[in-house]
This record gives structure tokens, C-alpha cells and sequence, in this order.
């Protein structure tokens, strides 16, 4: 007999791909940096700013905003202390936007200042560090630059998006993300169905014989499984001794997905394989009366 269930398992998949969309467009959308307002006047002052006005900020701090001196934590010369040395540091050199997202949004033990700070005091303080101690950058750092690796997506932006379960996500974008995976748990069950068992059900126990083919592709399948466990271990094991590192460095969340989802892949497939070419089977279909057999 044909089954009536062979369409709908694709129109759930569908669904849950159209759902999908939307879903990574509303959190895209949260998620996105804010613009960077340009301020002439800012623009116009940083080159004469930053030597004056910038190392009184980073000695002295803004007393009448409560805006804490730098040098407390960093070191009156940018050697270190309470927090990380800034002296000679070609992180900041290569990536100079970085120390004005750190300065204005904070980030860990170090204090956000954007509500201490004005745009122009913030300026004056970012190049004095990018210029002093043996750091130097070929111009000073400007708005324009600011909102150009603005535009770009921020790395802890793609880390909280990496995450299993995202920071900025909230109540409708977990309903839809719940809903999205029954459907698509739905419509993977229902394709398996009908590979497994065909498109026509014939009732009554059926025999079956593994072929070369099935027994080659459950081997590889199996070992595949067994590499991407080895895989995963290893990076978590590498991951892990990046925390732990003095310089700590941040996980490759994106390969240990992959890793896992590989696994969980894999084992599937192995399953599938057994119950298609190995384990017999057995269709029972309604009688007239539309009561089950049993």
C-alpha cells in the first residue's frame, strides 16, 4: 500500500529552513554594532590632543566624572600592574581600533568609560597609548577608522553568535528556535522512514541481507565516527590548555561544533545503515474495521 506521509517530512525540513532565516536575520540584527557618530570637531583636535590632553587623562584621570587615572592599573609608563602592560604591545598596533572599544565599553576587570569620557577625552587617551612606550602607529587614530572596524563583526560578537546558547537571545528567538528544531527533527525522521522502509508498505516481516556495499559503508562510517571523536577530544584538550595558557587563548568553538556534530552524524548514519541492511523488519497496516492488528 502507498503511504500518505511521504511529502510531509520535506515540507517540515522547508519550513524549518524559511524559519531558519528569519531567525538568523532577528539575532543578525541585535547583534549588529551600533554606528559610530563622527564628530569634526573631534577630528579636527586629535593630533593636538593626544600629547597634552591624553597623558593627563591617563595620569591624572577626569577627577570631576569620576573617570579613574589609567596609569593605576596600567603603570605610569605603560609597563603593567594590576592590569595588562601596554608598553611595546603589537597587539594594539596591528588592531588600534581595539584599545577605543576597550577604553569606552570596558571588557572584564577593566571598567567601561564611555559614560566617564567624552568622545574627545576618549581620542586623546587611545592615541597617547598608541604612541607612547614604544608603540606607534602611523597616523593617529580617527573616528573614520573607529567606524570602519565597527562595521566589521566584532570578536566577541562572533563568540557570544558561536555560543550554544547566545547571550543576547531572548523569549521569541528561543520559542522560534525550538519550534525550528522539532520541524526539522520531524521532517529528518520522517526521511528515513521512507528511505528505510520505502515509499509503498508491504505488510509483514521482511528478511534482509546485507550487501558488500552496506557492509563497506558501515565501516567507514563507524570509523568516521571514531576520528571526529578523536578530533573533538583533541581540541578540547587544546582548548583547554589555551585558558589555561599565561596569555589565555580563546577556544575554537566553531571546530568543536563541528567535531560533535560530525559524531552525532555519523552514529546516525550507522544506525540508519543497520536498521536499513541488517535488522529485519516488520509492517503492520489497519484492517478494515481501521483498528490495528494487535
Amino acid at each position: 500500500m502507498e503511504r500518505n506521509d511521504a511529502v510531509m517530512p520535506w515540507v517540515a525540513i522547508v519550513c524549518a529552513a524559511i524559519m531558519w532565516i528569519i531567525l538568523l536575520f532577528l539575532f543578525n540584527k541585535e547583534t549588529a554594532p551600533e554606528p559610530v557618530a563622527v564628530d569634526p570637531a573631534v577630528v579636527a583636535s586629535i593630533s593636538q590632543d593626544y600629547p597634552t590632553l591624553g597623558k593627563q587623562v591617563f595620569e591624572q584621570g577626569v577627577a570631576s566624572t569620576g573617570a579613574i587615572a589609567c596609569a593605576g592599573c596600567h603603570g605610569a609608563q605603560g609597563q603593567g600592574g594590576v592590569g595588562p602592560k601596554l608598553s611595546g604591545d603589537d597587539k594594539l598596533i596591528k588592531d588600534p581600533v581595539y584599545i577605543h572599544t576597550i577604553v569606552e565599553k570596558g571588557k572584564g576587570g577593566m571598567p567601561a568609560f564611555g559614560d566617564k569620557l567624552s568622545d574627545r577625552e576618549i581620542y586623546a587617551v587611545a592615541n597617547y597609548v598608541l604612541h607612547s612606550w614604544g608603540n606607534n602607529i602611523p597616523e593617529p587614530l580617527t573616528p573614520a577608522q573607529v567606524a570602519e572596524g565597527q562595521s566589521k563583526v566584532d570578536p566577541a560578537v562572533l563568540k557570544n553568535r558561536s555560543r550554544f546558547v547566545p547571550e543576547d537571545i531572548k523569549l521569541p528567538e528561543i520559542f522560534l528556535a525550538t519550534f525550528i528544531m522539532v520541524l526539522l527533527s520531524y521532517g529528518l525522521i520522517g526521511l528515513y522512514s521512507v528511505w528505510a522502509e520505502g515509499v509503498e508498505l508491504h505488510p509483514g516481516i521482511h528478511k534482509v541481507r546485507a550487501t558488500p556495499v552496506a557492509m563497506l559503508s558501515m565501516v567507514i562510517t563507524l570509523i568516521l565516527s571514531l576520528v571526529f571523536s578523536v578530533l573533538f577530544v583533541r581540541q578540547m584538550m587544546v582548548d583547554y590548555a589555551g585558558w589555561a595558557a599565561r596569555e589565555p587563548v580563546m577556544p575554537n568553538v566553531t571546530a568543536e561544533g563541528f567535531y560533535a556534530a560530525m559524531i552525532v552524524l555519523t552514529l546516525a548514519a550507522a544506525v540508519g545503515l543497520y536498521k536499513k541492511f541488517f535488522m529485519d523488519g516488520e509492517v503492520l497496516v489497519e484492517d478494515a474495521s481501521g483498528e490495528f492488528p494487535w
